[in-house]
């Protein structure tokens, strides 16, 4: 287990939950008081997703651009990364299908996030939107992210231990799949909702 879990694993998770206390933070600060419990969770969804493109997605793409990878390079970050790469070794050799989702995530979804958050803060209806096209947008990359690597024998997925498979592979990745569907469909019901009634309203006048 010691060989398993090592010191970065552990400061590793740390981070993460520190972005997700962070993200809980920025929901009591920001949102109104009467905000209901679904736009704070929503709210702080997006900011912990918007802190993970930026924070941990963005150092590595850093370390997976201009002739760079995480293999060869140095510091916490990068030894996070390579810790990661134990489990997809795509990720330590900047994959250039990696690397191109990674742009998109990082310039794209992040600043997203964030615009999304403000409009929950501001009561922004025109949020469903930008929440359905974040959503389609990060499932899109989770399955561009795997489903190249299975179609060939998944020869670049450790999944040996624990660690690289439950926590890593499974638990790191499962969760962008499980939000975004969820965000997605409860968009979709207020979207249809609003046009269902506003048609209903044309009708009867």
């Amino acid at each position: 287990m010691d060989q398993i879990f090592t010191l970065t694993s552990l400061y590793s998770l740390l981070g993460v939950a520190t972005i997700a206390g962070t993200a809980k933070v920025a929901s009591s600060t920001l949102l109104p008081r009467d905000a209901s419990s679904k736009d704070r969770w929503t709210f702080i969804w997006l900011t912990f997703d918007a802190l993970i493109h930026f924070s941990y997605e963005g150092s590595w793409l850093y370390y997976s651009t201009f002739g760079r990878q995480v293999n060869t390079s140095t510091g916490p970050l990068a030894q996070m990364w390579k810790e990661y790469s134990a489990a997809d070794f795509r990720w330590g050799v900047a994959d250039p299908t990696v690397v191109s989702l990674e742009i998109l995530t990082v310039l794209g979804a992040g600043p997203m996030c964030l615009y999304i958050a403000y409009q929950i803060a501001k009561r922004d209806p025109a949020r469903h939107y930008w929440i359905i096209v974040l959503s389609t947008a990060e499932l899109y990359g989770g399955w561009m992210t795997f489903c190249p690597d299975w179609l060939i024998g998944s020869p670049n997925l450790n999944t040996s231990n624990w660690l690289h498979l439950w926590v890593y592979l499974v638990f790191m990745n499962v969760i962008w799949v499980i939000i975004p569907l969820a965000l997605m469909k409860d968009s979709y019901s207020f979207i249809a909702g609003t046009l269902r009634a506003a048609q209903k309203k044309v009708k009867s006048t």
